[in-house]
């Protein structure tokens, strides 16, 4: 502890520069020490000159005129359902354990008010991680979720193929350490109860399609009566499902607005507008690369030396991209602006399926467009 008034402190040095000698005495381990002979001593460590630097520049708390640095950590939550595996990552790596409950939810909160945190890291786990990270984000906590695939190749790359509830903790530190990941804006209870009932909607369809086809497959009576039941159920189902839908999207007023001006583009119904509220937030936000790349319909080069691969599209939002899938189909019919581009293509020597990718994109960006400009699908065909 030092007192403030009598020396300059410097956090850091992201730019890689030297520190002032003041500084440097009160950063642990930043330089080598030199004794006697000139040889610099064993025990300290010298930080790099790079933007690692951040990663561990130091949190100063004013308290009654003095200093106290804390190093900053970046923290890896690896979520199972009984216990949360916790990794803490700065200048020292420590692991720790909390139940998946309301009680470790509190435990974790406190442990990491208590530490000087970056950033927070875990990664989808199916519904599991939602309850945490709602927590930390209530408390006030920098925490982001991220794709598990991402992770997975990011510990692939460093070496660590062995995998176990603290390795994984440890990765996802490590993965927001180097990788950064943007906080985004933690969704609010109404978004996730729309978002819950889209999915379940979307599971109950899939039922429904496996039971029609064993209907018509069956000749006995009775398991053709027993699936005829099954269906009403879920057609029953499927109606409140819609009915709950359609009354969050009215309760709110800027989801109303929202989905008035995305069926106002003709091709796009109730449940392609549906699904582009609750699955992408973010249309109206993004550039039109931007929002191309998180749907998963722009496409990536395959390139190496003189090799010129072919231009596919991979990964994004399955959800998101199957609505938009099913919207183009119908405005390439019936929208003259998505119709005289699909056709345009074709004239060129486009595969239909190509063509039809890119009236995807066209159209997905167009209604990002109408979203960020709060303009309706009239006055967008005059400025296309």
């Amino acid at each position: 502890m030092v007192n403030f008034k009598d020396k300059l402190v410097i956090a850091g040095n992201p730019r890689g520069g030297s520190l002032r000698p003041a500084a440097r005495s009160l950063i642990p381990g930043a330089y080598k020490p030199v004794d006697e002979s000139g040889s610099r001593s064993a025990s300290y460590i010298k930080r790099p000159n790079s933007r690692q630097g951040l990663c561990h520049r130091q949190a100063r708390i004013r308290k009654e005129g003095t200093i106290m640095s804390m190093p900053i950590e970046f923290v890896g939550v690896d979520v199972s359902k009984d216990t949360l595996d916790v990794a803490f990552v700065g200048e020292e790596t420590t692991a720790l354990r909390f139940l998946n409950s309301p009680t470790g939810f509190t435990e974790l909160v406190k442990a990491c008010q208590t530490r000087s945190i970056e950033l927070i890291v875990l990664e989808a786990t199916g519904g599991y991680e939602r309850p945490v990270v709602a927590e930390l984000a209530v408390a006030g906590l920098p925490v982001v979720v991220v794709n598990p695939r991402q992770v997975r190749d990011f510990a692939r790359a460093l070496g660590r193929l062995a995998k176990t509830d603290r390795i994984d903790a440890e990765v996802l530190a490590l993965f927001g350490k180097a990788v950064r990941p943007e906080i985004r804006p933690f969704n609010d209870e109404k978004a996730e109860e729309l978002r819950e009932k889209l999915t379940r909607h979307r599971q109950l369809v899939q039922l429904r399609v496996a039971e029609g086809n064993r209907l018509a497959q069956s000749r006995v009576r009775s398991v053709r009566k027993s699936i005829q039941a099954v269906l009403q159920v879920l057609d029953k189902q499927l109606k409140t499902l819609d009915d709950d839908v359609d009354r969050l999207v009215r309760e709110s007023p800027l989801w109303r607005e929202k989905d008035n001006l995305l069926q106002s583009v003709l091709g796009v119904g109730p449940k392609t507008s549906r699904s582009l509220l609750a699955y992408l937030p973010e249309l109206g936000h993004c550039t039109r690369r931007q929002i191309a790349l998180l749907v998963g319909v722009a496409p990536l080069n395959r390139d190496s030396g003189k090799l010129r691969g072919k231009r596919t599209i991979w990964g994004g939002r399955a959800y998101v991209r199957h609505a938009i899938y099913m919207a183009t189909l119908v405005a390439t019919r019936h929208n003259p602006i998505i119709k005289r581009y699909y056709h345009r293509l074709l004239q060129t020597g486009k595969k239909k399926k190509i063509a039809l990718v890119a009236c995807m994109r066209k159209l997905l960006c167009i209604l990002n467009a109408m979203l960020r400009d709060h303009k309706s699908w009239n006055l967008s065909v005059q400025n296309t």
